[in-house]
């Protein structure tokens, strides 16, 4: 059967193209964005398959407007990708109040309110697949972007909790953790806070260059993510597991070294 696909986020980047790799199969995609404009020629390359609807993912109301309108007019959502989101660069000390609160409206709570809104519709209809966007950024930091870090440690938090709430209901939540590919998301969707030049050195100390992936890769990898009878928790989009496996390996040793005091930390049982 075809499957109907909610994504948020699908003027450019991954969403563009996972809604793009579901319609060529032949799925039907409720496509969002926050200037539906930006779908016309989704719409006008797959007609009546693509329903596209204007979509702020803050506006809790508006998100539940959304999925209801999605059901009404396909009847049933079968997955869910939590994709709309941006990256806010700046130190943290660099950080306004607004920017903090912003990225983490967005990145965070935009995929709360998503859930929340998906969550009954999947629970009728016993099961479907929610799929985090999340990044490498959600399990792994790098300096001049912790804004950004925060949004999607606290969405794999969330999601950790929510994957087991959901399980009974044979719902799915997937941490989709891509790390850096092609797309526009520098231009397009990233922000940067005003820099203070007590951290010029650290900036320039910490410039990192990536490997970065072809985004048209992703399309099939995803649609093998939603196809499985059991899909992983989560997945690293890349190549980037020896260094992410590297990071935790090094996190499991400090806890191991500090063992001693974490024990001693804790009394003596109650008799």
């Amino acid at each position: 059967m075809s499957k109907i696909w909610f994504i948020t986020g699908t003027s450019s980047g991954f969403g563009r193209l996972w809604s793009e790799a579901a319609l060529d199969r032949g799925d039907r995609v409720v496509a969002t964005a926050r200037d539906a404009s930006t779908l016309d020629d989704l719409v006008t390359t797959y007609g009546d398959a693509v329903l596209a609807l204007s979509l702020d993912v803050t506006d809790r109301e508006a998100v539940f407007d959304a999925v209801a309108h999605a059901v009404q007019r396909f009847g049933r959502i079968d997955v869910v990708v939590n994709n709309a989101g941006y990256g806010h660069f700046g130190m943290v000390e660099e950080l306004t109040e607004r920017e903090l609160r912003e990225q983490m409206e967005t990145n965070f709570f935009g995929a709360t309110w998503v859930a929340q809104a998906v969550l009954p519709v999947l629970r009728r209809q016993g099961g479907g697949r929610l799929l985090q966007v999340s990044s490498e950024g959600g399990v792994r930091a790098y300096p001049g972007i912790g804004a950004y870090h925060a949004s999607k440690w606290a969405l794999e938090g969330l999601s950790e909790s929510l994957r087991q709430e959901a399980a009974g209901f044979g719902i799915h939540v997937v941490c989709v953790e891509p790390g850096p590919y092609a797309t526009d998301w520098l231009a397009r969707g990233s922000r940067q806070s005003a820099e203070s030049p007590d951290y010029a050195a650290a900036r320039a100390t910490n410039q990192v260059e990536f490997d970065v992936g072809d985004p048209a890769a992703t399309g099939s990898a995803i649609l093998e993510i939603v196809d499985a009878p059991e899909p992983p928790s989560r997945v690293i989009l890349g190549r980037l597991f020896p260094d992410i496996e590297a990071i935790y390996e090094e996190r499991l040793k400090i806890w191991r070294d500090w063992q001693p005091l974490s024990l001693r930390a804790f009394g003596s049982p109650a008799a």
